[in-house]
């Protein structure tokens, strides 16, 4: 999968190995696959390239079960021999392409039996000839991993057969391939426009943006993104208004583009897929399907549904993911830090949305001895660094899931510059008893580190400026201390409430205390 490395994405919440190894047995492609494994023998025949002779096709059939009247049976029992064969569950002995070595059968018959006829002869030399034509197959050794493998190694053998499933649905339609043949039988890639490379990447950009619309904060979820949207985000420019007529031609072509790929795709398990409405495509024939595609925002969703739908599936999130670690992109999933220190998970969850990071944390803290696992959390959250203020957010966060076993821990840390306000308002929401009051400097110091992790975690949104206003508001003089706090992050904040203060007088007082802060620290 082409894609920029360092890149960090939302993290995923995966399903276990033994449940995703379950589905990928469960997938129609697959499944066939091992099948045909299963059935091939000495007396399997194939050509160059490890095809399936045609005579044999009928048999193969029959062996999937599938109904020989259907005229789909042959190209799904092909598919299915292709991706046996790339992923080693079957193997085959390719013809030699010259059938060279019937003359030599031919001659060694002749010699062992000189008194035969000339007929017996010539029967002998064609039928020699004849079996030259074709190699054999048998089961490869990766067939018992299926049954007697562990998931992972299941799942390796369903990705390498998602990498072959991805190398057809790249290639362009038979129609296409067969306008552009030469007068040699060579494909005339200038004539077709078609580069192979550049037709793979955009296929991998396309499930990097499903599932980025997927995992995202808000994004699509367990539901399934519209095809619209989905073309949209692979052509239309970032920052654009309303698209140009020529961008929605573009658009609509890779709508079209898609359909036809996810209808490859999903016999594999990588998606479900509701193809666009072919009663759609005949009203749009005579106009661009993204020009006649709903606004979004103003149609129900049967509206929608019917220029197509798109979900990953969980074995599709872990395939895609899988794709993406191995070209370089960071591609957390949910658990992944459960064995890792109270530092990193606090330096690693600090860079989530907020949801993610709760369930990592949940993850993290179960089957730990909640008191030492508390200790540990506390002693990671002190520091002065700039990224300082959000660990101690994603700290509280922790402590609250956590609930009251943490109590000792946090009582021991009521004395603490840095996390002496933290245990106060934690255990105050506990309900605990005996809460000594902060003084007049903790509290300040930690109304200032509160919007410093609020301004980390998400920048200025528009609950931002009422947090402000009741955080400051409890303080008569507020700005007239501010400035004074010993905090690293004290002028930035103070900047930021001068920009995002609902009151005006407030805010130009929030500015000179900023300058202030910085003068006194330079």
């Amino acid at each position: 999968m082409s894609a920029e490395p360092h890149h960090t994405l939302p993290p995923v919440r995966l399903h276990s190995d033994a449940e995703l190894a379950r589905e990928a047995l469960g997938a129609p492609l697959f499944a066939r696959a091992v099948g045909l494994a299963r059935w091939a023998g000495p007396g399997t025949r194939v050509e160059v390239g490890g095809e399936l002779a045609a005579a044999q096709l009928p048999e193969a059939v029959a062996a999937l079960g599938l109904d020989a009247d259907d005229e789909d049976a042959p190209v799904h029992t092909s598919r299915a021999w292709r991706v046996a064969v790339d992923t080693g569950l079957v193997d085959v002995t390719e013809p030699e392409e010259d059938g060279a070595g019937a003359p030599g059968c031919a001659d060694a018959t002749r010699g062992a039996d000189a008194t035969r006829g000339a007929d017996a002869a010539g029967a002998a030399d064609a039928a020699a000839a004849a079996e030259a034509e074709y190699g054999t197959a048998a089961p490869g050794e990766d067939l018992a991993l299926v049954t007697g493998g562990a998931p992972g190694d299941v799942l390796d053998l369903w990705l390498a057969a998602l990498d072959s499933v991805l190398a057809d649905a790249a290639v362009p339609d038979l129609d296409e391939l067969v306008d552009a043949l030469d007068a040699g039988g060579d494909i005339d890639f200038d004539r077709l426009d078609w580069n192979p490379q550049r037709e793979a990447d955009f296929l991998d950009g396309v499930l990097a943006n499903l599932y980025l619309l997927t995992v995202a904060e808000g994004g699509a979820g367990e539901g399934a993104v519209p095809l619209p949207v989905l073309a949209a985000s692979m052509v239309v420019p970032e920052g654009m208004g309303e698209p140009t007529d020529e961008v929605l031609e573009r658009v609509s072509d890779t709508m079209m583009r898609l359909d036809d790929q996810f209808r490859q795709l999903e016999p594999i398990g990588l998606v479900e897929f509701r193809p666009l409405d072919e009663a759609l495509l005949a009203e749009a024939a005579d106009e661009d399907l993204a020009a006649a595609s709903p606004d979004l925002a103003g149609y129900d969703d049967e509206d929608v549904s019917r220029y197509g739908m798109v979900r990953l599936t969980p074995l599709g999130l872990y395939g895609v993911r899988a794709r993406m670690l191995e070209a370089g992109v960071e591609a957390p999933a949910i658990g992944e830090l459960a064995g890792k220190g109270a530092d990193v998970l606090l330096d690693t969850v600090s860079r989530y949305p907020e949801g993610s990071a709760q369930a990592e944390i949940e993850q993290w803290l179960a089957g730990r001895d909640l008191p030492a696992a508390v200790a540990e959390l506390l002693a990671a959250a002190r520091g002065e660094d700039e990224a300082a203020p959000l660990r101690r957010l994603r700290c509280q966060q922790a402590l609250a899931a956590a609930g009251p076993a943490a109590e000792p821990a946090v009582r021991s840390v009521l004395d603490d510059a840095e996390l002496g306000g933290l245990a106060r308002v934690w255990l105050a929401e506990l309900g605990a008893r005996d809460v000594p009051a902060p003084d007049a400097e903790m509290v300040f110091w930690l109304t200032i580190d509160t919007i410093a992790a609020q301004l980390a975690a998400d920048g200025e949104t528009r609950e931002l400026p009422l947090l402000i206003e009741s955080l400051t508001a409890h303080h008569s003089g507020f700005f007239e201390q501010a400035w004074r706090v010993e905090h690293p992050a004290t002028a930035d904040v103070l900047e930021a409430i001068g920009r995002l203060h609902l009151d005006k007088k407030a805010a130009k007082e929030a500015r000179k205390a900023a300058f202030k802060a910085r003068s006194r620290r330079s």
